[in-house]
């Protein structure tokens, strides 16, 4: 999916690595044309007997702490803290009418230099994301990524504005492993209401070329120092990773395929490797792309969402059921060429969504392309009002309704084209085309406009 040298189509818009470097700024949002996506109602406390199909069997949940909300996103180079106290508040509060996870890096997407000098800690920019986490009461998560300039064949002391573009992916030298492993000990003894840490991100530096094998060894050793030191200062602390991105090209044959492509056999090893030899963890990382390497959709975007139910299955049986955690996931060829229109857009993450639940994944966190001013398609709030947006909705919504441990009712609907997402007082139907289509669903008959989403009690 993401490659050392650029990310995805996502990624790169929100991601802001330098001191004054911007997010670019998308068009988009503020013409969403369509049809509105229709939001549930807020959840009630019912103890009647749902109104099912006959003999709907449940799908087992995966196995994840009790109230998880599986649903959240990761802060990018700028977020709400970002621009005013004013507006870091009103975003704060909007977030914290569906509390979810969240997520931000130590070091790049928002954060400066953890550690410019051997020992001496900058913590101003964490603390920033920390609280904005506390106060829209945040499932707060850290990624252990990335490295200060010192650790990786550069100088001493901030990092420098050129250094962000052109070294910030770039992995700790092996004789700096354990220092990176005192820097990730010394960022859990600090935020110690933070019980979940994922170690690096997509293997950066440690494949720096997707055509031939990762680094695993490399990576591993580092995870494994980083793993003991945070278990050392905090052994309630939760540990996972190895932030793997499960690239996908249209052949191969590897074990895992689909319609959708064949997921490259470097990534397998690479997997293999670091879950046989890690010390220990906790939940398992990965994110990943429904396109192609070379942007391509297959059968379609949305025949392409198959592959992140085939990778969480595939997990799910490798690792005994461990907790499966996609830190990352795209659902748009990064080289920007769909130019979809919001709903349809929107229906395609929806779809996604509906993906994770039915496969049991435990978390899927949505990277936020947020922006200080202008339009932004994708974002989850509105960069200048702190509004949330229709994205925004879709993700609370999901949060409210299918929480990790939610009973899922397994229901068909007569129109293939229509996907939906059941548990016993909410029903979720997707309008997959770009025409109007009636479906019954649940015994019920329901009319949606092309690319709608529609929440219905059950």
């Amino acid at each position: 999916m993401a490659t050392t040298s650029g990310g995805s189509f996502w990624r790169r818009l929100g991601r802001v690595t330098g001191v004054t470097t911007m997010a670019v700024i998308l068009a988009g949002c503020g013409s969403m044309g369509g049809t509105a996506q229709q939001g549930p109602p807020a959840p009630q406390q019912s103890s009647a007997a749902p109104q099912t199909q006959e003999a709907s069997p449940e799908v087992a949940p995966p196995k994840v702490d009790e109230g998880w909300p599986r649903w959240g996103f990761t802060h990018t180079g700028v977020s709400a803290n970002n621009v005013t106290r004013e507006f870091e508040q009103v975003v704060a509060g909007e977030l914290a009418k569906t509390p979810m996870v969240q997520n931000q890096h130590i070091m790049g997407f928002g954060a400066l230099n953890p550690e410019p000098y051997p020992g001496q800690y900058y913590w101003e920019d964490l603390d920033s994301r920390m609280n904005l986490m506390r106060q829209s009461k945040a499932t707060p998560v850290i990624t252990l990524c990335c490295a200060p300039d010192w650790m990786k064949g550069g100088p001493e002391g901030p990092t420098a504005d050129s250094a962000w573009a052109e070294h910030l992916e770039d992995a700790p030298y092996p004789e700096f492993y354990d220092d990176f492993a005192k820097l990730s000990a010394a960022v859990a003894s600090r935020y110690k209401d933070v019980k979940y840490f994922m170690v690096w991100n997509e293997f950066k530096g440690f494949w720096k070329d997707h055509a031939k094998p990762a680094d695993y060894k490399g990576y591993t050793e580092m995870y494994n120092k980083v793993y003991d030191a945070v278990k050392a200062v905090r052994p309630d602390a939760q540990v996972g990773g190895p932030y793997l991105g499960f690239d996908s090209n249209a052949t191969g044959d590897t074990e895992l395929r689909g319609d959708w492509g064949v997921v490259n056999q470097n990534v397998l090893d690479a997997f293999d490797y670091w879950y046989e030899n890690k010390k220990g963890a906790d939940f398992i990382v990965v994110d990943g792309a429904s396109p192609t390497d070379a942007h391509e959709l297959l059968p379609d975007e949305f025949g392409a969402l198959g592959k992140f139910g085939a990778v969480t299955k595939w997990l799910r049986e490798k690792t005994g059921d461990m907790p499966i955690w996609w830190s990352e996931w795209y659902f748009e060829p990064e080289d920007g060429s769909t130019n979809w229109e919001e709903p349809r857009r929107l229906a395609v993450q929806a779809a996604s969504m509906i993906e994770f639940a039915t496969s049991g994944a435990a978390t899927a966190l949505y990277w936020n392309p947020q922006a200080k001013e202008g339009e932004c398609q994708g974002c989850l709030w509105e960069p200048r009002s702190g509004a949330e947006t229709r994205t925004g909705q879709l993700v609370s919504d999901f949060v409210k309704w299918f929480p990790a441990g939610a009973r899922l009712d397994q229901v068909t609907s007569s129109e293939s084209s229509v996907r939906v997402l059941a548990q016993p007082e909410q029903l979720l139907l997707v309008n997959t085309t770009d025409g109007d289509v009636t479906t019954t669903v649940d015994g019920k008959e329901y009319t949606l406009k092309a690319y709608e989403i529609k929440w219905s009690a059950r």
